[in-house]
This record gives structure tokens, sequence and C-alpha cells, in this order.
């Protein structure tokens, strides 16, 4: 008999866009896994109609409120709707093209210790493309992002991001909602910002891929698409990349 991992408490947001198999690959993990939600929330950023129908037929399957648009609104507004619908007082939040890997289970029962044993704590993140910079060691293998402004390097921002995290329900009358009508990256860029200005606490798990893989598959490609030179590995373009980053944050930041 599987374990089973029952996670009161806690709603599972998964925001969605013309990816339905991927998001029943997360559902279906999640499931094998043994973990359960007090709630699942799928907010749907105006899918075309065939990737709504298997939405609606894996309701079937996966108990999952549908919050759906109309049309198309970005980034920004999918998230917003999605965590207005959540009800419990903390949000498991993950983008349709992730999967948990075995070890989960385990350790985000040990991120709800964390977080329900210290007040003080706006997130705990479970997945990022490098390692952040400045930790120190919390248990169980997180640990606490200490950003300053002072440190070195530009890397330092990065203590928020969307990719899959734990937060508190209650986390826009802290920071804000997400800003609609923009790109992703500027909608995760200026809740970046606001995390920092308004002295957000995380927790950062180290192994960084080792909670959550990332597939995208030829059916189902990523949807978050980024200009030529954000992507470009040319030594040059790289340098003048990261001179950019690290004026522009630095600027936005104190300014």
């Amino acid at each position: 008999m599987k374990n089973e991992f029952v996670f009161d408490g806690v709603t599972l947001l998964v925001t969605h866009y013309n990816r339905s198999q991927s998001l029943e690959q997360l559902l279906k993990s999640f499931r094998l896994l043994g973990c359960r939600f007090a709630d699942i929330v799928v907010s749907d950023d105006g899918s075309r109609p065939e990737h709504i129908a298997y939405l609606e037929a894996l309701r079937g399957e996966y108990p999952f409120r549908l919050i759906t648009t109309p049309q198309n609104r970005g980034l920004g507004n999918n998230i917003n709707k999605g965590q207005d619908a959540v009800k419990t007082p903390l949000t498991l939040y993950v983008q349709e093209d992730f999967t948990p890997t075995a070890i989960f289970p385990q350790k985000f029962a040990k991120a709800l210790e964390l977080m329900q044993s210290e007040p003080e704590l706006d997130m705990v993140r479970f997945y990022a493309y490098f390692e952040y910079p400045y930790l120190k060691p919390a248990g169980d293998g997180f640990y606490r992002m200490g950003f300053g402004v002072l440190k070195p390097g530009y890397r330092k921002f990065y203590v928020y991001s969307d990719h899959p995290h734990l937060r508190r329900t209650s986390f826009f009358e802290k920071f804000g909602r997400y800003v609609e009508g923009q790109k992703g990256d500027v909608t995760e860029y200026t809740m970046m910002m606001s995390f920092l200005k308004k002295k957000g606490k995380a927790l950062f798990y180290k192994d960084f891929q080792g909670l959550f893989l990332q597939k995208n598959s030829e059916d189902e490609p990523s949807t978050m698409k980024r200009t030529a030179w954000r992507e470009s590995e040319n030594f040059f373009i790289t340098q003048l990349r990261h001179l950019y980053r690290h004026l522009k944050f630095n600027f936005d930041y104190l300014v």
C-alpha cells in the first residue's frame, strides 16, 4: 500500500494555457505520489476549445475547480484570478509543465512545518535555474535566502520566482497583485521587486531541481516567448546582458 500525504490547509494552484496533457501528467504525478490537497484550482488563460474540452474531461478523473476567461489575458491575470479562488491559508503554486519527484511529499511536509512554525516566512521555493548565491541553513535541505543590496552580483535579487513555491494565501495583502497587461517576464520581475522592497522572507531548497522536473514536449512546447538577446550564448551579448541586469536591478530597487 502506497503512502498517503494529506496536506490540509493547502490548495494546489495550477496556471494553465494550451497544455492540457501536461496538466494531466502533473495531476497524475501528485496522485501517484499519494499527495492529497484540501483543494485544487486550475486557472486557465483562454486556451483553445480543444484544450478546454480536455480539461472538462479531466475533471471527471481529478476533482479540481476550473477558473476560465473568455480570452487570453496574460500571466498576471491568470495568477491573480486563480489566487483569488483559493480559500485555504496556504497555496502551492505550480505551472502546468512541472512534475514532482519521488521525494517531493516528504520535503513538502517539512516546508509546511517551517511555514507554520515561522509566521514571518512568506514563501518556500522548490525550483530554480541556478542556486541562490546567499544562503543560510534552515534544515533538511532548506536554506534562508539572504538579500542585501550591498552584496555583490545581481543574482541576489532573485529571491522571488514564479517557479513552483509554497506561499501564504494572504500574499497579495503584503506584496500586491501581479501586474496585468504585460509580458510574463515583466510580470515576474515586477513582483520580484515588490517582494524585495516589502522585505519578503523566503526559503530555498538547495537541490533546486531535485523536487520538480520541468517537461516540455514537442506536442506541448513552452508558451513563454523570450527575445533573442535573452537566450543568446554569445560571449559579448552575455556580458552585456549581465551588465544591463546589474544596473537595471539596482536602479529599480533603489529608485
